[in-house]
C-alpha cells in the first residue's frame, strides 16, 4: 500500500484542497464529533482522493482505504496486526512446492447485488484479472496483479512480466483452488491484497464490457470505476454515490453482511488535502476523524480530549536516486556521499512521529529478514566531501524534486523534510536544484519514469514479507532507479524463491546486506503514523497496514 504506496496509479483528477462541508442536517454541534444529531453518518478525512472504486486499478492507499470497506479478499489480517487470517477463505493450504493453493471457503456469503459468494466466483475474478488487455495491461493500471501474478495470457505490453498466475479451478462450490508456475515470496500475502478482493460475478460481466484507455501517460479509467452503481463486493458497507465534487464517498451499511454488522449505518470519506486543515475540521466538529496527523500535533489533540492512537512501524522513507537521471550518481562514492551527508538521526528527532527510528535498509526491523549486519553510512559531512573528492565530483550538481499536496504515514511533511536535507547537501558542497511537483500524477510519474536525480518516497507494507518491500524495488531493473547491478538482483530474488520460512528469513539478511553494500539510495527513517478521532468516537483497531476496518466505529 501501498502504495500509502509510493507508485501509486496514475489518475487525471488529482487530491486539491477543499471547503469543509458539514454532513449533518442540524446546526448543532455534538460534543467532539461531526454536526448532526442522530449519530448515523461517521465522516473520516484522507488526504488525497481514491483513484477508482475498483481496487483491482489502483495500488494507492487512499483507493484502498475506501475500498477495503465494500470488498474483501480470500485472506484479511488480524485487527491491528499482520498476521494473515481467514477473509472470504476460512481455511487454506499449499502443497510443499508452494505453487497449488487451496482456498475452503466461508458459506452463506451474499455480494451486494444480491448474487452468492462461491468458488465459481473466485475462479471469475482471478480470470478476469488474467486475461485482460490493452490498456489493462499498463503496469499504471494493473500495478499489484502483475507484482503478485506476473503478466496475462497474453501479454501484449512488452513491459509486462512472464505470467506466474496459472489456472483456478472450483473443485466444489466452497472449494477454489489456486496455481502458480513457480514458487514465490508474494503468497501466501498477495492473496490478502485490495487489489485481488473479489467482485460479483454479474458486476465484471458489466466491467468487461468498458475499457481503460491512454494517451501519453495519461490513463482514463472506465465509467464503472468512477460512478457508484456497478462495483459489488462481500463487505460490510457497499458504496452508494461519489461525489467528485465535494470530494467525498459515500457508504451505506449492507445488512445482509455474513460478518458482525457495522455499527454506524453511513461512512463517508472526505479528501482534505492539507494536515492543518484537516486537524481544524476535527476541532470544529466537521469531521470525526482523520489520518496522517502532524506529530507536531499529537499531544495537542490528546490534551484536547480526542482520540490519537499510533499505528506500530510498518513502512520505510527513503531519498531514492535515479542514475538515469543523473550519470554523476552511477559512481558508488557519489551515491556514499549523498548518504553520509545527510542528517538522518536529526531528522527523525525533529520532523518524525515519536518512535521513529533512523533507517539503515529498506525495511523496518519489525519485518523478518531485517539484518544487523548490513554496511552504515553515519552522518559525517567531512567524509562526504572527502568522497566526493575521490570520484572527481566536487562540485557536483543535482536535481531534487519533491512531493507538494500531500502528507504520507512515512512522510508528514514533504517540504519541511526536503529542505532540511538540501541544507545538510549544500555543507558537503552539492549544488542542489529544487523541483516541487503535484503528488498525483505529476510527480509520482516522474519518479517512475527516473526522470528525477533525487526524489523523496516510501513504502507501507502490504504484507509481513520482506520480498514486498525489498522485491518491489529492487528484483530487477527498474527505472525510478535506472542501476543494473546483477549481484543485488540475484540476492533479492534468491530470497524469494526459498520455500523454508527460516532459510527465506535469512536469505532476505543477505540481500539486505548487497543492497546497501550496493547504496542504491538512502533509507531515512521508519515511523508509526498517528490517526485522530473525535472525543466521540470509539475508534476501530489501528492497523500497522494501515488497514483499519470502519465498520468497528462506533459513537460513544
Amino acid at each position: 500500500m501501498r502504495i500509502f504506496k509510493s507508485r501509486a496509479v496514475r489518475a487525471i483528477t488529482t487530491a486539491v484542497a477543499v471547503g469543509l462541508i458539514a454532513t449533518g442536517c442540524s446546526s448543532e454541534r455534538d460534543e467532539g464529533g461531526s454536526k448532526g444529531g442522530d449519530k448515523d453518518t461517521f465522516v473520516f478525512a484522507g488526504s488525497g482522493d481514491p483513484g477508482s472504486l475498483d481496487p483491482a486499478l489502483a495500488s494507492d492507499g487512499e483507493t484502498f482505504r475506501v475500498t477495503r470497506q465494500a470488498f474483501e479478499a480470500l485472506l484479511e489480517h488480524e485487527p491491528g496486526g499482520s498476521k494473515l487470517v481467514g477473509g472470504l477463505a476460512e481455511k487454506w493450504e499449499s502443497d510443499p512446492s508452494g505453487k497449488v493453493w487451496t482456498f475452503n471457503l466461508r458459506q452463506g456469503v451474499k455480494f451486494h447485488d444480491g448474487e452468492a459468494f462461491n468458488a465459481a466466483a473466485v475462479c471469475a475474478n482471478y480470470d478476469h484479472w488474467f486475461n485482460w488487455k490493452g490498456t489493462y495491461q499498463s503496469s499504471a493500471v494493473s500495478y499489484y496483479w502483475q507484482k503478485i501474478m506476473g503478466g496475462f495470457a497474453k501479454n501484449e505490453d512488452a513491459e509486462a512480466p512472464k505470467a506466474n498466475y496459472k489456472s483456478c479451478t472450483a473443485k466444489d462450490e466452497n472449494t477454489a483452488v489456486i496455481e502458480v508456475n513457480e514458487t514465490t515470496a508474494n503468497l501466501p500475502g498477495g492473496f490478502s491484497l485490495q487489489a485481488l478482493a473479489i467482485h460479483s460475478p454479474k458486476a465484471l460481466q458489466e466491467y468487461a464490457k468498458q475499457d481503460a484507455t491512454a494517451k501519453g501517460d495519461a490513463i482514463t479509467y472506465p465509467k464503472y470505476s468512477q460512478e457508484a452503481g456497478t462495483v459489488a463486493g462481500t463487505g460490510p458497507y457497499k458504496i452508494v454515490k461519489w461525489n467528485k465534487g465535494n470530494k467525498e464517498v459515500s457508504l451505506e451499511r449492507f445488512d445482509d453482511y455474513w460478518g458482525d454488522k457495522a455499527k454506524v449505518k453511513n461512512l463517508v470519506f472526505r479528501t482534505i488535502s492539507t494536515e492543518e486543515t484537516r486537524r481544524q475540521a476535527l476541532q470544529a466538529g466537521d469531521i470525526d476523524g482523520y489520518d496522517l496527523v502532524s506529530p507536531a500535533d499529537v499531544t495537542t489533540l490528546e490534551k484536547q480530549g480526542f482520540e490519537v492512537p499510533t499505528r506500530d512501524v510498518f513502512n520505510i522513507f527513503y531519498v531514492g536516486m535515479s542514475q538515469g537521471a543523473n550519470p554523476a550518481l552511477k559512481k558508488p562514492e557519489v551515491r556514499q556521499a549523498i548518504t553520509h551527508a545527510i542528517d538522518r538521526e536529526s531528522l527523525v528527532k525533529t520532523q518524525l512521529p515519536e518512535g521513529g527510528k533512523v533507517g539503515t535498509q529498506f525495511m523496518p526491523d519489525t519485518v523478518a529478514g531485517y539484518s544487523d549486519q548490513v554496511k552504515t553510512y553515519p552522518f559525517d559531512t567531512a567524509k562526504a566531501k572527502d568522497l566526493l573528492k575521490q570520484a572527481g565530483e566536487e562540485k557536483l550538481s543535482v536535481e531534487f524534486c519533491y512531493p507538494t499536496e500531500v502528507t504520507r504515514p512515512y512522510m508528514p511533511a514533504p517540504q519541511d523534510l526536503f529542505e532540511l536535507m538540501k541544507a545538510d547537501l549544500e555543507k558537503a558542497g552539492i549544488t542542489v536544484k529544487p523541483k516541487a511537483m503535484k503528488w498525483a500524477p505529476d510527480y509520482l510519474d516522474a519518479t517512475e519514469s527516473g526522470s528525477c536525480a533525487l526524489h523523496l518516497l516510501g513504502w507501507t507494507g502490504d504484507f509481513n514479507d520482506g520480498y514486498n518491500f525489498i522485491g518491489t524495488w529492487f528484483a530487477g531493473p527498474d527505472k525510478q532507479w535506472g542501476f543494473k547491478e546483477q549481484k543485488v538482483f540475484d540476492a533479492v530474488n534468491a530470497a524469494s524463491k526459498v520455500a523454508d520460512t527460516a532459510g527465506r528469513t535469512e536469505a532476505y539478511k543477505k540481500a539486505n546486506e548487497a543492497i546497501m553494500e550496493y547504496v542504491p539510495g538512502v533509507p531515512i527513517s521508519s515511523s508509526p503514523p498517528a490517526i485522530a478521532f473525535a472525543k466521540n468516537v470509539n475508534p476501530p483497531k489501528v492497523s500497522p497496514l494501515t488497514q483499519e476496518n470502519f465498520a468497528e466505529v462506533s459513537f460513544k
